[in-house]
């Protein structure tokens, strides 16, 4: 896969000589971040057409990875699978600050795989449209690593879709130019979750290095977020991933749900060991790739899908980073996976070095520079200003400002529904209530009724008892008394 390149030295690019953007592109709205500058949703003037456009400050310590962006943009982009490469402008800034490069690119309106992944129900894509995404990055790379370049930031981030369902792969600002006749590298750049093992293995062993089937690792890693809506480990600091993904076996797809020839193509792309690892070209002839339905059958698929979740997007959902929720201060476990790689070294690290400027961008390691602390007492200037605690909104990043207002709407509105609920069980059982004492007081008066009737008819009958007993007592006494007449005795007393 090897191919001659036209190396073009990065000190032929002169920034200064640029032109000015002014007049010619509008800036729009920001729609996501690069990895050394935002990127903006921007319209040329003339014409109205839409375009990318990554903004950066041009510094002295960037300057290179501008002009290597820059470099593979216009030598590479002219590929179906790589956004197109417009031009670039130089925005003069003020005395005392720093100039913006604007990189104008080709747009792609849909956003990007993992957008994509979060609209879609169960944050999974279907199989079909895992391969025919998965296909054409891999024939983006095709490109790249026949030209001797590697990406070194694959991630569903940087895997944009047209309006038309078409990949673009973008941000070429860590990529790599190999050595004609080595084909190695050995510097540490990338993305933490996405990251190769070989590639971190070069931040603690000199020797160590790596080719362009680590792009390959980062191609697994995000198939494996296309189908479960995020990479393995993103839930720990990205240190400690960096620390595991050496030591800890390959990953795997969790569900049985999906088809052996996924599975056979993840673990591929998975190998931990490179030099076993198949390369872009023999990854192209997998069954998982090569027997798919009609590209036109699953293009149709994904822009109705596309077209469905622009109608209900929200606001904040180009905010699609994986952020670690946890503590900074987690220990290592003793023994998990695998021996590591590399060592762990106590004190400041270039690991930790190179991965400041991501904790930063995440919002974990600064305090929020717009804090202010509280005015000390009268005659208390001396005093050292207290510290908000750690927890409290003016430490927090907006993300986690974010996820706190959300958690007090959730709360709020569990309150509301419980109390609602509480005043409903109130209403129905003062409902029963009433409704059983209407039936006591039904059920007393019918008791009542009966007795009363009961005793007047005991009453009646008693009378009648009675006199019909005294009645037959005279009718015998006045017999007596005729007989006893007759005889000439002395009559009865009754």
């Amino acid at each position: 896969m090897a191919a001659t390149s036209v190396n073009v030295s990065l000190d032929e690019i002169d920034l200064s000589s640029l032109r000015d953007p002014a007049g010619i592109f509008d800036l729009i709205e920001v729609v996501g971040n690069g990895t050394y500058g935002q990127v903006y949703k921007g319209r040329h003037t003339k014409t109205g057409q839409l375009a990318a456009i990554k903004v950066m400050n041009v510094t002295e310590e960037e300057e290179e990875e501008i002009k290597l962006e820059i470099n593979v943009l216009k030598k590479f982009s002219n590929h179906r699978n790589i956004a197109t490469y417009y031009g670039a402008f130089i925005k003069k800034g003020p005395p005392g600050k720093d100039d913006q490069l604007w990189l104008v690119m080709e747009f792609c309106g849909a956003g990007s795989v993992t957008d994509l992944v979060k609209a879609t129900k169960g944050n999974s894509l279907k199989e079909e449209w895992i391969a025919y995404i998965c296909r054409e990055i891999l024939r983006g790379l095709y490109h790249l690593h026949a030209n001797r370049v590697i990406h070194r930031d694959i991630k569903g981030q940087n895997v944009l879709l047209t309006d038309n369902a078409e990949v673009k792969l973008v941000d070429f600002g860590v990529s790599a130019q190999l050595d004609k006749t080595i084909g190695r590298r050995n510097t540490f750049i990338g993305t933490p979750y996405w990251m190769a093992p070989e590639v971190i293995a070069c931040d603690e062993n000199p020797d160590a290095t790596y080719d362009n089937r680590s792009d390959l690792w980062s191609l697994g890693i995000t198939a494996l977020e296309m189908a479960e809506g995020k990479p393995p480990l993103c839930d720990m600091h990205p240190m400690r991933a960096l620390f595991l993904i050496p030591r800890n076996p390959p990953p795997r797809l969790k569900s049985k749900k999906w088809s052996k020839k996924f599975h056979s193509f993840a673990e591929a792309c998975l190998i931990k060991d490179y030099t076993n690892r198949p390369n872009t070209e023999q990854l192209l002839k997998y069954p998982y790739i090569k027997d798919q339905p009609t590209e036109r059958q699953v293009r149709i698929q994904l822009k109705d899908h596309i077209d469905r979740h622009k109608k209900n997007k929200k606001p904040e959902d180009h905010d699609t980073d994986f952020e670690f929720e946890g503590s900074d201060n987690d220990e290592e476990p003793a023994n998990d996976g695998e021996p590591s790689s590399i060592m762990q070294i106590p004190g400041e690290s270039t690991l930790k070095r190179n991965f400041q400027q991501i904790q930063e961008r995440e919002g974990r390691v600064t305090p929020n520079p717009l804090y202010q602390p509280p005015a000390p007492p009268r005659g208390a200037q001396n005093q050292q200003h207290p510290q908000p605690p750690r927890g409290h909104p003016a430490q927090q990043s907006p993300n986690e400002r974010r996820h706190h207002d959300r958690e007090h709407r959730d709360r709020d509105r569990d309150r509301d529904r419980e109390r609602r609920r509480s005043r409903s069980r109130d209403r129905d059982y003062h409902k029963r209530d009433k409704h059983k004492e209407r039936h006591r007081d039904d059920d007393g008066d019918r008791h009542k009724h009966r007795g009363s009737k009961h005793s007047r008819s005991d009453k009646d009958r008693h009378k009648d008892k009675k006199s019909s007993g005294s009645s037959k007592q005279s009718l015998e006494i006045e017999e007596a008394n005729a007989l006893r007449a007759k005889l000439g005795l002395a009559p009865l007393k009754p």
